[in-house]
């Protein structure tokens, strides 16, 4: 049993679900940078009591979920999403889908992700990919990382459906309800919505840990990693912010660069010249943190770690942080037409 789905490459595994899924639906307008965007996946948060790899959880994007879920929500799309407590139920659930025609988005863990090479394999619950049908005991596998489509026993999928730790994804399933024309009207309200959302997420959400100013606390207690935790575990915790900044999906910056690519996407739907000169701004932020991850990777390694060091990766996330808030300000700003 093969669904007629394409597998489309993605630069991101929820947005590359999102936007294959709702292509598969009939939204043909619908691109990788628009559902980013519509759905508002841009953030930043650190948590330092909370541990993912003996590492303080670290997010470049919005929680896992919600952008799909908002995306749907902008254009009016109803949406299935389940999650199960015994994994024959989710087995059962996962093929009456697919008998009925229906591929679906699923979450998993990374770790015994089988086509994934070693290195990449860590735990982490929050990958995407989709199951699109069932070849003897293969489950045929659209992940939007991968550039061919692969699949998973019957038997590694369930493990990577039920990984255990943080995030645990419980064989949660998702998917469209129905298929629906979109209009560009539609895009264009969703487009503006999602900006919007973003703009709140970044400057005006409560507390110092997320947005905007996540960023600079984050920069303000890098500087005092090295003394506190002495260099070996500074270094790992860096390696942690790495590995969440450009391994997972595209990190900090390359989801800054699919941002910018929204807004130039967004201009055919809202005309403002302003989205193009905004969009600048966020290609320059994904510079700012490309340029972080060398530092930190180099201080892990052991090739650099003076305490100048660390003070020079706490500057580029300042600067990182002072790029954004110029460009959600900006975005702030913009008077858009009735």
């Amino acid at each position: 049993m093969k669904l007629d789905f394409q597998h489309t490459q993605a630069a991101h595994c929820e947005n590359g679900v999102t936007t294959s899924l709702l292509r598969h639906h009939g939204v043909n307008q619908i691109t990788e940078p628009l559902a980013f965007g519509i759905g508002s996946g841009l953030f930043f948060v650190y948590i330092p009591f909370m541990k993912i790899n003996n590492g303080p959880a670290i997010a470049f994007r919005t929680q896992p979920g919600l952008i799909f879920k908002r995306t749907c929500k902008a254009l009016n799309i109803p949406v299935e999403r389940k999650k199960f407590r015994s994994a024959a139920e989710a087995e059962k659930v996962l093929m009456d889908c697919l008998r009925a025609g229906q591929p679906v988005g699923c979450q998993v863990g990374v770790y015994y992700l089988t086509y994934f090479p070693k290195e990449y394999r860590f735990h982490f619950n929050a990958h995407n990919l989709i199951v699109y049908g069932r070849e003897e005991d293969q489950y045929l596998i659209s992940d939007p990382v991968m550039e061919m489509a692969t699949s998973l026993s019957s038997y590694e999928l369930e493990r990577v459906r039920f990984a255990k730790g943080a995030f645990a994804p419980r064989g949660q399933l998702y998917y469209p309800k129905e298929k629906r024309s979109v209009t560009n009207e539609q895009m264009k309200m969703a487009v503006r919505s999602g900006i919007k959302r973003n703009i709140r997420d970044m400057l005006h959400i409560p507390g110092n840990i997320a947005g905007i100013r996540g960023i600079r606390y984050t920069a303000k207690k890098i500087r005092g990693w090295r003394d506190k935790l002495g260099p070996q575990k500074a270094g790992s915790y860096l390696a942690q912010l790495v590995r969440m900044q450009e391994e997972i999906g595209t990190g900090g910056g390359g989801f800054r660069f699919i941002y910018g690519a929204f807004l130039q996407e967004a201009h055919a739907y809202q005309p403002l010249d302003e989205l193009l000169e905004i969009s600048r701004l966020f290609t320059q932020a994904g510079d700012v943190w490309r340029s972080a991850a060398v530092q930190a990777a180099g201080i892990y390694k052991g090739r650099i770690g003076t305490q100048a060091d660390f003070n020079t990766m706490s500057e580029f996330l300042l600067v990182a942080a002072e790029i954004e808030k110029r460009a959600f300000v900006a975005l702030s700003k913009i008077k858009w037409p009735s």
